[in-house]
């Protein structure tokens, strides 16, 4: 987030706009408020149980003056891992209207059998010289406490102006640790990450199995990368703070409200999965049984 912050910082002026695509990653919001600039966003479509891009409206926000993207990809908290023609269509409306795009790329390493994540700047030299590249091993293999992150600028020019920003604010000296585990994670992790994708989907499962039993009313967007569940709990409430009072009060867990992505977010939670699946059974067994508890009064 650091560096989607400096890369709005040096590459926009106050009052830009810098398109976002909601309900998404609520930080994205902070880098574009917290440095003046102009949120447009540009909502996903909820079309089938899952998120879709809106193209049209996307070629008329680029064509009014945006200097920024913000692309989450594969998506928080919707799990779209977007395809080769979605992502390709994105770049092409951004070159035609000099849009530059920050991929956030984080979950890159976390998709799911039968999905394939398509790197933005991999798909056209043309869209890598005016992207930029977000990719952590955080997510991959734990070690966001590290501060350990990589910005991937094929353009000389952009990566001058990039490093220049960060030299401003002191941001270029990496931890000795944080280089350490990040050369260990891609040198010797893939053996690791193939069974946490396996646990992971295992948890999914349990997941959208438990859901369907005890609280058939939840609809959970099954996510195709990610290690987070995005259920749709529009049917117990739509209001915010009666979700974080049956979360945190009533059952006593933390899942992550869904307004905090975007105001299309209301009525929805966010599960984390990471975690053994002991903690997953109790988090979900708590949250239905409030649920089961307010139906019985």
């Amino acid at each position: 987030m650091a560096a989607l912050s400096l890369i709005v910082y040096a590459f926009t002026e106050p009052h830009d706009k810098v398109i976002l695509q909601s309900p998404v990653y609520y930080p994205f919001y902070d880098v574009i408020r917290m440095n003046g600039r102009t949120i447009v966003d540009n909502p996903l479509i909820l079309r089938n149980g899952r998120y879709e891009i809106d193209f049209d409206l996307l070629e008329r926000q680029a064509a009014d003056g945006a200097k920024l993207l913000l692309l989450c990809s594969p998506h928080n908290p919707g799990g779209r891992v977007w395809t080769r023609e979605e992502v390709t269509r994105i770049g092409e409306i951004c070159l035609r209207h000099d849009v530059l795009v920050v991929a956030d790329e984080i979950h890159q390493d976390l998709v799911y059998r039968g999905y394939k994540h398509i790197p933005f700047a991999s798909i056209d030299e043309r869209f890598a010289n005016r992207s930029f590249t977000c990719i952590a091993t955080s997510k991959t293999f734990n070690l966001a406490g590290l501060q350990a992150s990589s910005v991937i600028i094929p353009n000389t020019e952009l990566r001058r102006r990039y490093n220049h920003a960060l030299k401003t604010f002191s941001l270029h000296m990496e931890s000795y640790f944080g280089v350490s585990a990040v050369i260990s994670g891609y040198t010797h992790g893939d053996a690791w990450l193939d069974q946490l994708m396996v646990y992971l989907e295992g948890n999914l499962d349990y997941l959208v199995s438990f859901m369907g039993s005890r609280l058939p009313e939840v609809k959970v967007m099954r996510p195709e990368a990610t290690y987070l569940a995005w259920m749709d709990c529009r049917a117990i409430s739509e209001d915010p703070a009666d979700l974080k009072r049956l979360m945190f009060d009533e059952a006593r867990v933390a899942f992550t409200e869904g307004s905090v992505f975007g105001k299309a977010g209301a009525g929805y939670l966010r599960v984390n999965m990471a975690c053994p699946r002991s903690r997953l059974a109790e988090a979900l067994e708590r949250f239905a049984a409030a649920v089961e508890a307010r139906k019985s009064r």
